[in-house]
């Protein structure tokens, strides 16, 4: 992509088919929000969903709403809106709990599932909530953990040593945003006679996924990123309907149960994702979910996944000269929706984004070095993405990046 004007830009917003999405999100004027990979931006029907909610669901109708505004099966509707997102069936998904919550259930089950053999596999450098979760759930089940480099030959020579239960991966690396061949990773992971639980944090509502297509077993993924439902929004899980009858994840509460208000002294768990329910869901975050879900019902997400990696490679293109080491992957099909920088001064990434910040232009760092920008189509222009490179240029450029505030740093990087 070369000859790049913020001219080109403009001609490129205009003819966009998902330009008309912009308008329906809150956007502070003067920022341009590469951020999206770890909080999504606002939708402008989100605050009117979470009052109707409060206010007469809750307020008015009391108790009753548990019935009147299907209070009680919000995991289940809300995991039916969300499956067409990841290519899984309506009773394969459920919302509730956090992403730990839930890959700890998943673990669990899928180490229950397959009883022979007792390591976790994951991944070196994965996000550290798959790491801790991992370690807590092998030591449960007096299991093991190895972890092994994904993206070269470790994986395969790992899979063939027979013992591996279970795998763990995220479908896009956090720091990097190297996208994993889902398709190929999880027959190599069946073919050795292991289960595999996917982490789509940073893949749902980015770019299409095909869990059912793809064979995989369990997954889990928070809504609060690309799927721009807010803070504190609860997780998924994903179960492939042939474990429904089978697996049993380890937080067997009420939620969960085939009969709940039998009030049984025993557990038996529902049928469907449903027996991965455990306790009471939070239906105020639920509301806001659930108005980015009507929003997504209306998105292309296969545009949306040509307009990322023609974002990404612009932005590339426009930051490559000024000697930054590019982190991602350079081929497309290799590239979820972020790009990761790195500057050859370790101490220089954090810096660098808070001098970004300071012009309006959001990313964020993660240690220990890696500048990191989210593309999220539904809501930035090509001409942001001009601006923001031209900005990134003009920080290095000047060296304003080493101005001793920047290096100033707070809790959340």
């Amino acid at each position: 992509m070369t000859g790049i004007t913020r001219e080109k830009c403009a001609k490129l917003d205009a003819a966009d088919p998902l330009a008309p999405f912009r308008d329906e999100f809150v956007l502070p004027e003067g920022v341009v929000y590469l951020d999206g990979n770890s909080l999504g931006a606002l939708p402008k029907a989100t605050p009117g969903r979470v009052a109707d909610m409060v206010e007469r669901e809750w307020g008015r109708d009391l108790v009753r709403s548990w019935n009147t505004a299907g209070w009680w099966d919000k995991p289940r509707t809300l995991g039916a809106k969300l499956a067409p997102l990841v290519g899984a069936a309506p009773h394969e998904v459920v919302v509730g709990d956090g992403t730990s919550a839930n890959l700890f259930k998943a673990l669990v089950a899928a180490l229950r599932l397959n009883p022979g053999r007792r390591v976790v596999l994951g991944e070196t450098g994965n996000f550290p909530t798959d790491l801790y979760v991992t370690q807590g759930a092998v030591e449960l089940m007096g299991a093991a953990e190895r972890r092994v480099d994904p993206d070269g030959p470790e994986l395969a020579a790992a899979l063939g040593a027979g013992d591996v239960a279970v795998v763990l991966l995220s479908h896009v690396d956090y720091r990097t945003g190297a996208l994993r061949d889902m398709p190929a990773v999880t027959r190599m992971a069946h073919d050795s006679g292991a289960l595999v639980v996917w982490d789509l944090c940073h893949s749902v509502g980015a770019l299409p996924i095909e869990l059912s297509a793809c064979g995989v077993d369990f997954a889990v993924g928070c809504t609060y990123k690309y799927l721009n439902a807010g803070p504190g929004t609860p997780a998924f899980g994903y179960v492939a309907e042939r474990h429904h009858a089978t697996a049993r994840q380890p937080l067997s509460g009420w939620h969960g149960h085939i009969r709940p208000f039998d009030f049984t002294g025993d557990y038996e768990p529902a049928v469907s994702a449903s027996r991965f329910l455990s306790g009471s869901q939070p239906l105020i975050a639920d509301a806001a979910l659930e108005a980015s879900l009507d929003l997504f019902a209306r998105v292309d997400m296969r545009r949306v996944r040509e307009k990322s990696l023609a974002m990404t490679e612009m932005f590339i293109d426009l930051v490559e000269p000024v000697g930054l080491r590019l982190v991602t992957p350079r081929e497309p099909e290799r590239r979820g929706s972020q790009v990761a920088l790195a500057h050859p001064d370790p101490e220089a990434g954090y810096p660098i984004v808070q001098a970004l910040i300071t012009r309006g232009v959001i990313g964020d760092f993660r240690a220990p070095d890696v500048l990191r920008f989210g593309f999220t189509p539904l809501y930035l222009r090509y001409v942001d993405v001009f601006d923001a490179a031209t900005a990134l240029v003009e920080v290095l450029d000047t060296d304003e990046w080493r101005d001793p505030r920047f290096a100033e740093r707070a809790q959340v990087t």
